[in-house]
């Protein structure tokens, strides 16, 4: 890695900084696939016996994302049925964007890497050319083929840097889209719940 020089170094910190994010959303992410198939059954019954409080208080206790989402409506349960879906909405939208933090910095480090990777190529290359200059009529091949391997060094690096990091992030946006569907099927099922009990 010194071989390149500091380009290498910030490569280094950037793929430090991929992996910590790709983990730390990873885990996030995984947490809030996590589905209690009981859930929207306990809901479901404590609406039906006029258990607000209850079923607030279950949606608290269970603080995933879509309990939190859950929550908001049920506490906007005496408004109407598109007051309370606009409220569900506006909650699930804080709670994806929740989700997604870290995203666009891994998408910025997949682009930026192989570009800071390239620039120390050219450094590389115009300081093999400049002490090869400098060397007047001395000039060793192992001086101009050790100032190339250095600045191709850097190359290699950027784009191992960039293609894991657009990789771990593609996953992780599926890992999202993957959470978003199913907190929709569970908001349309919670919905359903409400237009039933508003027609009693």
């Amino acid at each position: 890695a010194v071989k390149g020089g500091w380009i290498m170094i910030v490569l280094a910190i950037l793929s430090v900084i991929g992996v910590y994010i790709f983990f730390e959303r990873f885990s996030t992410l995984r947490k809030a696939m996590q589905r209690n198939p009981l859930f929207m059954e306990r809901i479901h019954d404590n609406i039906k016996d006029d258990d607000l409080k209850s079923a607030a208080n279950y949606c608290r206790s269970e603080n995933t994302p879509l309990s939190r989402i859950i929550e908001r409506g049920v506490k906007s349960f005496n408004f109407s049925a598109s007051s309370i879906r606009e409220t569900i909405d506006n909650r699930a939208n804080l709670e994806i964007s929740e989700l997604e933090k870290g995203l666009p910095i891994l998408s910025t480090i997949a682009a930026v890497a192989p570009m800071i990777g390239f620039l120390g190529t050219v450094t590389g290359m115009v300081r093999a050319f400049w002490e090869m200059a400098n060397a007047g009529n001395n000039i060793d091949v192992s001086l101009l083929s050790g100032g190339i391997y250095e600045a191709m060094i850097t190359t290699v690096g950027g784009l191992v840097v960039g293609i894991i990091a657009i990789f771990a992030y593609n996953y992780l946006v599926t890992m999202v889209d993957k959470v978003q569907n199913d907190m929709e099927a569970e908001i349309i099922s919670f919905m359903e719940i409400v237009r039933e009990k508003k027609e009693l």
